[in-house]
């Protein structure tokens, strides 16, 4: 309780900030600010407070979730303005959902384990979704289309899991993952007439949805593994560019120096320790 009282102050003004920035003699580009126009800066937050966490750079992640407060707090003096709600609708609605999601704290339900507490979360979300007027058709729905692709593929699966819909174990998967690419392989086998490019998409896309999958049955977070990788190849192409001299000396060598040049890197670069 302390923490939220010593909170409470900085929060305040952040709000007095915001609202004092789209008055009406505040900033001009505040003020020309719509929902739809901070979407995309709000997505870089996001993106750049994962980025802060990956590399434990802690001092930063405290000025990137400053900036991620900002975008809520953007949307919720916009919608007050339109008479939609307020922070403090946004605040009141969050903690009676934390309390109602967590009657093994705040009831009489006993959870044993993180895996009770998270079949009760989805059972009273279904429940919640029951009751709403606007209900979706499907228990997917909920899940939105704008996501990440990587995500969105995760959550559908998990969803999915839900009701019994899945793999029985990652062993599975394996199996499946080569059936995928048996099937992208025939598509692309050489036959009178050429593979189209929407039925190479098409296959490419369920290998990359069970490779999805079988990351959630290793309990690894799909787009954190990506990620890694993606920070792994940048380290080791730089390591190449810097052997061999600079970009456009790596550009002029041939196939089997960028060959030698790979395996020197991968040698060469070690992997930070992740704490």
């Amino acid at each position: 309780m302390e923490a939220a009282n010593s909170a409470a102050a900085p929060l305040a003004e952040s709000i007095a900030i915001m609202a004092r920035l789209r008055g009406p003699d505040g900033c001009p580009w505040d003020r020309e600010q719509t929902f739809d126009s901070i979407k995309r800066h709000t997505l870089e937050e996001i993106y750049e407070v994962f980025d802060a966490i990956e590399r434990r750079a802690w001092p930063e992640l405290k000025d990137e979730l400053g900036d991620l407060l900002l975008q809520v707090l953007f949307y919720a003096q916009m919608a007050s303005e339109a008479g939609y709600f307020t922070l403090q609708d946004v605040a009141s609605n969050l903690n009676a959902k934390l309390v109602r999601r967590h009657p093994h704290i705040f009831g009489d339900v006993v959870a044993s384990d993180s895996a009770d507490v998270l079949r009760n979360w989805e059972q009273i979300k279904r429940s919640e979704k029951k009751a709403s007027a606007n209900s979706q058709s499907s228990m997917l729905d909920e899940i939105p289309r704008s996501m990440p692709a990587v995500l969105e593929a995760a959550k559908l699966g998990s969803r999915a899991a839900k009701v019994g819909f899945d793999w029985p174990s990652a062993d599975g998967l394996f199996d499946k993952l080569q059936e995928e690419i048996g099937e992208l392989k025939a598509e692309l086998a050489p036959s009178p007439g050429a593979a189209s490019p929407s039925a190479i998409e098409a296959e490419l896309g369920d290998l990359l949805f069970t490779a999805v999958n079988l990351a959630r049955h290793l309990k690894v977070d799909p787009e954190s593994a990506l990620r890694a990788a993606n920070a792994k190849f940048r380290r080791r192409f730089a390591a190449m560019e810097s052997a061999a001299g600079g970009t456009d000396a790596l550009a002029a060598s041939t196939p089997s120096e960028l060959d030698i040049l790979w395996n020197q890197a991968k040698n060469a670069v070690s992997e930070p320790p992740r704490p």
